[in-house]
């Protein structure tokens, strides 16, 4: 990574609306093949894919951005640290979004597409607290809003590709229970 790149606020919005063109895409075609008791029997499977998803975003996003962005906005240990809390508290998150899709009526895929990214925003906005568009000299400068803007498109991107694997492992499980190989036949 360039140590003088600079991150403005065309960028970000230029960023947040190709995520949003790939959303386009995405959530539609998501929302037209998971219905609500397929989006049921997926529960454990959005768990293990929210987390193992969210170790490698942030294990990318450290091992990348470290002396660049996170540096100063946490503390010396999360260098190490965020990658697996990220892998337990997206699967605790990815549980509690399936859980609060499922109460409610209708396609509960759309309320957790839009809580999941909802929640993109909102953890942006708690880095913005810690001086993410102040502190990091990449970032000075560039708007607070856009980087909000960006996170929802983005975490939507996110949580369409979480549910995605989610749905393919949960094929791969019932398509092996389907047809189990016996050990020793030809």
């Amino acid at each position: 990574m360039p140590t003088d790149l600079k991150i403005t606020t065309a960028m970000l919005y230029q960023g947040a609306l190709l995520f949003a063109l790939l959303d386009a895409v995405c959530v539609p075609l998501l929302l037209w093949r998971i219905r609500r008791e397929a989006f049921a029997r997926l529960k454990w499977e959005l768990v293990l894919s929210a987390a193992l998803v969210w170790f490698g975003i942030w294990s990318w996003a450290i091992g990348n951005f470290w002396d660049t962005v996170y540096v100063y906005v946490f503390p010396a240990w999360a260098r190490i640290g965020v990658p697996p809390l990220a892998f337990g508290i997206a699967g605790l998150v990815a549980l509690g979004l399936w859980a609060a899709a499922m109460r409610f009526r209708g396609q509960p895929v759309l309320i957790y597409f839009l809580c999941g990214a909802a929640l993109g925003s909102l953890s942006h906005a708690w880095a913005l607290t810690r001086g993410l568009m102040t502190r990091p000299p990449m970032l000075q400068g560039a708007s607070p809003l856009g980087a909000l803007i960006l996170a929802f498109f983005e975490y939507l991107l996110y949580w369409c590709v979480i549910l995605t694997l989610a749905a393919f492992l949960h094929w791969i499980y019932t398509n092996l229970h389907k047809n189990p190989t016996t050990s020793g036949q030809v």
